[in-house]
């Protein structure tokens, strides 16, 4: 499939991006070559395999949680333009 600068200005406008002369020149055959190989892809013979959601086998790729000393709340506050002797002070966001 060959992939045209009108291709290219759809797929900007679905993304809600604003492109140059420039960056449509040079993005133009960058996708192209893209979409060339999710293609090939699509030839592969993939009866019998099972989808999968990553190609890698992982497990638990969080660190695991550890107590470690912190500021106090005086420390805390004391970095913000606006507090009171409880907590920081912010504008209301979601009325009174």
């Amino acid at each position: 499939m060959s992939l045209t600068r009108q291709d290219v200005a759809k797929v900007a406008r679905l993304a809600r991006l604003r492109l140059t002369d420039a960056e449509f020149d040079t993005l133009t055959p960058q996708l192209a070559r893209i979409v060339d190989y999710v293609e090939q892809l699509a030839e592969l013979n993939t009866e019998g395999v099972e989808p999968l959601a990553h190609p890698g086998e992982l497990s638990n790729v969080f660190a695991g949680d550890q107590v470690r000393p912190s500021l106090d709340r005086s420390q805390a506050l004391a970095a913000s333009a606006k507090h009171d002797d409880e907590c920081f002070r912010v504008p209301a966001v979601l009325g009174e």
